[in-house]
């Protein structure tokens, strides 16, 4: 049976509760109440009992027997846009030297077969030369594993400090974090804030 595209009738809300549904039921296994779309979307309880009610009617939205509570979840027929861009998602670049603006450039890479894309992995471009010694150069892409939390001597993705980002190794010592460059000529780094995206599982260079 081919796979549903997305409604042209879709409103842009719609298509907002959709996603939360989905992401949400993706990270806890069951679905949110209304009042938590609501509270997540700006909405009203009202006004998401429509939009639900809506991609009912479309079958996009199915429930559980009965109504049970936390039971809605997405037609598993139904194909969100970026599902379609085979591959990896290519989300930007990443500072390998000083940390630089965080800014998200949504493109694709596709390396299937090499890596596992199951919505958790995702590539950036590296810049700067500050992982060498790790075999990480200006050009290379990292492969990156979504995770908010790593163990010492991991190479990670994190937004630190102003929200910028930066690929270091990752040292925790007592109250503060270290990120280490594998480069001497670059110095380690202290932030007060740290938000760690994603763990390097791999890296990908042009020859």
């Amino acid at each position: 049976m081919p796979r549903k595209s997305t409604s042209p009738t879709l409103t842009p809300r719609q298509m907002e509760v959709l996603r939360l549904i989905h992401h949400y039921r993706q990270r806890h296994g069951y679905s949110p109440t209304m009042q938590e779309i609501g509270d997540q979307l700006g909405l009203t309880k009202v006004t998401v009992f429509e939009h639900v009610g809506a991609l009912e009617r479309k079958g996009l939205v199915l429930r559980g027997a009965k109504h049970t509570a936390r039971s809605l979840r997405v037609c598993p027929d139904f194909t969100f846009p970026e599902d379609d861009q085979p591959g990896l998602p290519l989300v930007g670049r990443i500072a390998a030297g000083a940390p630089i603006e965080a800014i998200e450039d949504r493109q694709s890479l596709d390396v299937e077969g090499l890596f596992e894309s199951s919505g958790q992995t995702f590539a950036l471009e590296v810049v700067g030369e500050s992982m060498i010694d790790e075999q990480i150069r200006s050009g290379d892409y990292v492969i990156c594993r979504k995770a908010s939390t790593a163990r010492n001597g991991q190479t990670v993705v994190a937004l630190i400090d102003g929200g910028e980002a930066t690929l270091k190794k990752f040292y925790k010592e007592g109250n503060r974090v270290r990120l280490q460059p594998a480069n001497e000529a670059f110095k380690p780094t202290y932030p007060q804030h740290i938000d760690i995206q994603g763990i390097v599982v791999g890296v990908v260079r042009r020859m």
